[in-house]
């Protein structure tokens, strides 16, 4: 597995939704705040876990467990590798679910599973992809029964939303309103996230029972999907495909020595906020990252990794 390595920065000029990249969160002796490390068959497990409300303060990131899993790149994993990265996703998700729902076993469990982005944007699109690609149950509980219970596996339900463009609607908006016509006794929510290190690009997988801002990673925040705002627990997984542009600057200049950003050093970074930067195999990467997610999700909720 490459080294991924995350240069010491300036904040102000950098960004990531990524919990193994978040500055404070990864210094020693962080009160409130505790970390492991453990070396898997396809790469590393990094858990963070922020204890109170005092150390969210300070990381300002929420109080909840923050799972991050570092491989290859998902496009370029062979077989046993991207069984066992979607197994270990599989696993975590229960982990969470079952956390979350107070022990309440997986086959009765209901389950939305909501894929946010827009599909007309590759970096964007990995959500409704993989929401594509996953095995709804929910409908057989009542139209199927005898089926469903020899499933014996969720009650699943999928959403792709798509943007504020594209609907006039908030993505809360919707997922409220088709939460209280379902009744999930869980939410799971797929986006595309932004990474601190190039490196890192499709070649990490977060989790965390947190929930997510829509749009965070482009730093377009909008509003909530948490538990608070639900109803119910809200599981966010996630996978970086895009590198804020400003970050690349700030990089190139700690590489040639320029530690001290002046005015015209400022206004260039700064500017460099609005744009984003995804790598050119963005296609193949958002399918095959999708596909990946999707049977996770899958071998989770349903029993199997797909259909296939």
């Amino acid at each position: 597995m490459k080294k991924q390595s995350t240069p010491a920065a300036d904040e102000r000029y950098t960004r990531t939704d990524l919990a193994c990249e978040w500055g404070r969160a990864t210094d020693e002796g962080e009160e409130g705040i505790q970390r492991t490390s453990e070396r898997l068959s396809f790469g590393i497990r990094h858990t963070l876990r922020i204890l109170n409300a005092l150390a969210a303060r300070r990381i300002g990131r929420p109080m909840g467990e923050y799972i991050t899993l570092c491989c290859d790149p998902m496009w370029k994993l062979d077989p046993t590798k991207q069984q066992a990265l979607e197994g270990t996703v599989a696993s975590c998700l229960l982990d969470l679910l079952a956390r979350q729902t107070e022990g309440k076993e997986t086959r009765d469990l209901s389950v939305m599973v909501v894929g946010l982005g827009n599909r007309e944007i590759t970096a964007d699109a990995v959500g409704p992809l993989a929401v594509d690609a996953l095995i709804v149950t929910r409908h057989l509980k009542d139209h199927e029964p005898e089926i469903f219970r020899g499933m014996a596996c969720c009650a699943v339900s999928a959403l792709a939303p798509g943007v504020l463009g594209q609907t006039g609607m908030e993505i809360a908006e919707i997922v409220a309103g088709a939460a209280r016509r379902c009744s999930p006794d869980a939410i799971i929510v797929i986006d595309a996230l932004a990474a601190r290190s190039c490196d890192r690009l499709a070649a990490t997988v977060q989790l965390t029972d947190t929930g997510i801002s829509p749009g965070s990673g482009v730093g377009n925040d909008r509003c909530a999907l948490t538990s608070d705002t639900m109803g119910v627990p809200v599981i966010a997984l996630g996978v970086p495909t895009v590198v804020d542009s400003s970050t690349l600057v700030y990089d190139a200049l700690a590489q040639a020595g320029i530690e001290q950003v002046d005015e015209r050093l400022r206004k260039i970074l700064e500017n460099g906020r609005r744009f984003y930067v995804s790598p050119k195999e963005a296609d193949v990467i958002t399918e095959r990252t999708a596909k990946i997610l999707a049977h996770a999700i899958n071998r989770a909720l349903v029993g199997v990794a797909s259909l296939g």
